[in-house]
């Protein structure tokens, strides 16, 4: 049975994390809901606008993480979230690199760090996630 996707946030690249929270709720209207920091060190802020289910995630890597690269205006999309369900990360994975799909994080980097990646056909990377 093939995995289910459901596009959920899209993840982008920010030089200074509290600037880009400034201007996404200051001028943008859009509120805070989740924040936190990843096990390799970067930090993460999600956003929502009003009466939208749609999600925008600022992440922000220091130097010393695994994900780190130099900041390049108009090279900021860092990812494209999907979930596949409680349960199916591993499946989902697995599935779209037999379909093609080139790994970017497999399943053995992700373990207790972050959630798998694969990336689409022009390197966009795109995560696995098991929400609902």
């Amino acid at each position: 049975m093939k995995s289910k996707f459901r596009f959920v946030y899209t993840g982008i690249r920010v030089a200074n994390l509290q600037r880009s929270i400034n201007f996404y709720t200051k001028i943008l209207g859009m509120r805070v809901f989740r924040r936190g920091k990843m096990p390799h060190g970067g930090k993460f802020v999600s956003l929502k606008s009003p009466n939208s289910e749609v999600e925008l995630e600022l992440n922000w890597y220091p130097r010393t993480s695994t994900f780190y690269t130099p900041f390049k205006v108009g090279e900021t999309l860092d990812h494209l979230a999907f979930s596949v369900g409680p349960g199916n990360e591993k499946k989902a994975y697995e599935e779209l690199v037999k379909a093609g799909a080139k790994s970017a994080v497999s399943l053995k980097q992700a373990e207790g760090v972050c959630d798998p990646y694969v990336m689409d056909p022009d390197g966009n990377w795109i995560e696995l996630l098991e929400w609902e």
